[in-house]
């Protein structure tokens, strides 16, 4: 199908659009902090302003941003509040799902939900004994000549589910899987808020229940064998982009933080009377490493934007090849290794500005650490780390090396939320 080229949306429209946004939600952030405030008010001034369809086409009625467009925002989204960009990560994966299968009928569909403000959770992991799927899916009868089927079964790590009104989950049919789409509100669907880690506290990682939920044919997404669950795809580099994005975010966050901290403060550990801190030769050098920490988390989300953006330009195009989706995967996870350590040590070093004071849980400045550290311990930073060694001494890639790993296994199973190109 021929389409003529939309024209692009600009950084300055983008930012006249949210950052008043932006805004009005870093204004409350430590207060829900603080009080484990849900953030159902902040995800609802995102849906108002229609920040769920930025990657939508325009002639979806979406704002058709790119993808470095969308890191670049979901930086500022995260100094704001960095619970709010990994709630929106399962559906901004989703969005990118139907953008790469090139399905017009199926963005027909299911844009125009995104484009009216409906909400994407996720519900891939679950907490067993062993890497596996145990939700099923089963045919109920045909109507109309098409199969329905219904869900049952559980699944955990549900991020953003519990703000979405569609969670998109991976379940098993017989000997394949299958990846769907069913409403929150769904009869049988049941949504639990006990997600009790210590960093990203708001963002409804918990539990979510099927117990016979009716799922129509159409929204059966994707049918694949179980040993080929990672279809090739730049999805694996999209949900790490959009951690690093996330943590990118609290690196601003720490350095404003502690600017403005110094900026208001008249005394100085060890200096009699009164004082400016920020006339310290010692503190300026805190402050300009934590510029320098910050700037190098952002540069390198973009570049992995950048890499994303080719990719899924070349897909667009039937034109992309293997070698580019390992490269974005690659270059995914080069800067995981990386951004990891900037931004924790500058959640750190941002205490090193105010002696005792800046412990003060009326500032909440902890919860810059926790958050980080929460983010960091997802898909952990070291199997990355043996992966790209792998690529770089065998050639061998990530994926073919979890193919490996699957042909092993016997009867591979696993549908983390990386392999759900949903």
């Amino acid at each position: 199908m021929s389409l003529e080229p939309e024209l692009p949306v600009t950084d300055a429209e983008l930012d006249a659009r949210f950052d008043p946004v932006f805004t009005r939600i870093a204004a409350s952030a430590v207060e829900r902090e603080q009080q484990r405030q849900l953030a159902f008010e902040p995800v609802a001034w995102l849906r108002e302003a229609g920040f769920g369809a930025l990657r939508v086409p325009r002639r979806h009625g979406g704002l058709g941003a790119s993808l470095p467009q969308l890191l670049r925002l979901l930086v500022r989204l995260g100094e704001a509040d960095s619970n709010l960009p990994q709630i929106l990560r399962a559906h901004f994966g989703f969005v990118e799902g139907r953008l790469a299968a090139r399905d017009e009928a199926s963005q027909d569909y299911w844009f125009a939900k995104v484009a009216a403000g409906e909400l994407w959770g996720a519900a891939m992991a679950e907490r067993t004994d062993s890497t596996g799927n145990t939700v099923s899916l089963t045919p109920t009868g045909a109507e109309d000549g098409e199969a329905d089927f219904r869900l049952d079964g559980q699944k955990y790590y549900c991020t953003g589910t519990l703000y979405a009104d569609w969670v998109a989950a991976v379940a098993a049919d017989g000997d394949d899987f299958v990846s769907l789409a069913v409403p929150t509100r769904a009869p049988g669907v049941e949504v639990v808020d006990d997600w009790d880690g210590f960093g990203q506290r708001l963002t409804g990682s918990g539990t979510t229940r099927f117990s016979a939920v009716p799922v129509p044919a159409r929204h059966v997404l994707r049918r694949f064998a179980k040993g080929e669950l990672r279809a090739e795809s730049y999805l694996t580099a999209f949900y790490q982009a959009v951690h690093l994005a996330t943590l990118a975010g609290i690196a601003r966050a720490v350095l404003a933080d502690a600017v403005a901290f110094v900026q208001g403060r008249t005394r100085a550990f060890g200096v009699p009377g009164q004082s400016r801190p920020a006339d310290d030769p010692l503190v300026q050098r805190v402050i300009g490493r934590l510029s320098s920490l910050a700037f190098a988390a952002q540069a390198q989300v973009t570049a992995v934007g950048h890499s994303l953006q080719g990719v899924y330009e070349a897909g667009q195009a039937g034109e992309a090849v293997e070698q580019l989706y390992t490269d974005a995967e690659i270059h995914a996870y080069q800067a995981q290794q990386i951004v990891l350590a900037q931004v924790l040590e500058a959640s750190t070093l941002l205490f090193e500005v105010g002696g005792a004071s800046a412990t003060s849980s009326q500032r909440r400045f902890d919860r810059h650490w926790r958050n980080a550290r929460t983010l960091a311990s997802h898909n952990p930073a070291i199997y990355r780390e043996q992966a790209l060694g792998n690529y770089y001494l065998n050639g061998i890639s990530p994926t073919a090396a979890w193919r490996a790993r699957q042909a092993e296994a016997e009867q591979g199973h696993g549908a983390g939320d990386e392999a759900s190109a949903v």
